[in-house]
């Protein structure tokens, strides 16, 4: 456990000699999502960090405390400080992958390589119709009775049953104002700049079927920006790491594997 104030947060830490690994599970969701991924790499060599970020599984939210990217993002810094990490793989989903990004991009010296799964490219060009879907996504929500959301979400963040069954359980522990909190914070972290490229090795991984917010145009670009393949991984939606256990962690494992483990040029 770290604490931070009165925040605690819960993280597990599997011991390795190789390159640590650093998961960020996605907004609503917990460390859980990464189970079979985390097994893989660990049994590979590497140590590996999986976390709740606040209000988030085991977590919890302190009282009178509120989720924000700004928030987010210092506690992913502390984790990292809390465990002494030294160019650790950073691996993120959905928001996970946005405060991954971010870290990346406001501190490069911190990551060894980045593999950002089901997240949209939080540098890339923007178009009219993608800026109002951004400035509207919150609102929207907010407008879903709080017993339907996480039915909603689930159906909208996983294709098969095992995965919607897996996502909604998890959703429904989340309050309705907490989570409209953590998709402001996720929209937030939205902010292009053209020109700017990764300065680590990066991995881009998506569901075939992951229709959520403009990832599936987003994250195409992001890769012909960036000169690396994007990793597409049929029959899964946008929580890929349930939908497509098996092959998610394939993917994860080849592009570390295929990695020289330095930054690029």
């Amino acid at each position: 456990m770290l604490r931070r104030g009165a925040q605690e947060l819960r993280y597990g830490d599997l011991a390795g000699d190789r390159r640590p690994v650093v998961f960020t599970h996605g907004a609503g969701m917990d460390h859980r999502m990464f189970d079979a991924q985390a097994e893989a790499l660990h049994e590979r060599g590497h140590r590996v960090i999986t976390w709740d970020q606040r209000g988030h599984g085991e977590s919890g939210l302190a009282p009178g405390s509120s989720f924000t990217a700004a928030i987010a993002l210092d506690d992913l810094t502390a984790l990292l400080d809390h465990l002494g990490l030294d160019s650790p793989i950073l691996i993120g989903h959905s928001l996970g992958g946005n405060l991954a990004q971010a870290l990346v991009r406001r501190s490069p010296e911190r990551a060894g390589g980045l593999i950002v799964v089901d997240s949209t490219w939080n540098a890339g060009p923007l178009t009219a119709a993608e800026r109002l879907l951004l400035k509207f996504a919150a609102p929207s929500l907010a407008l879903i009775p709080a017993s339907r959301l996480p039915g909603l979400m689930a159906r909208a963040s996983a294709v098969t049953p095992e995965g919607i069954a897996e996502c909604e359980a998890t959703f429904a522990r989340m309050p309705k104002r907490v989570f409209l909190d953590v998709w402001r914070a996720t929209v937030s972290l939205v902010d292009p700049e053209p020109g700017y490229r990764t300065p680590v090795p990066l991995g881009l991984v998506r569901g075939e079927d992951d229709k959520t917010g403009n990832i599936a145009s987003a994250m195409p670009r992001w890769a012909r920006a960036e000169g690396v393949p994007e990793h597409v991984v049929p029959g899964a939606g946008h929580v890929v790491t349930l939908d497509a256990a098996e092959m998610a962690t394939k993917t994860i494992v080849d592009i570390i594997d295929g990695w020289d483990v330095e930054p690029r040029a």
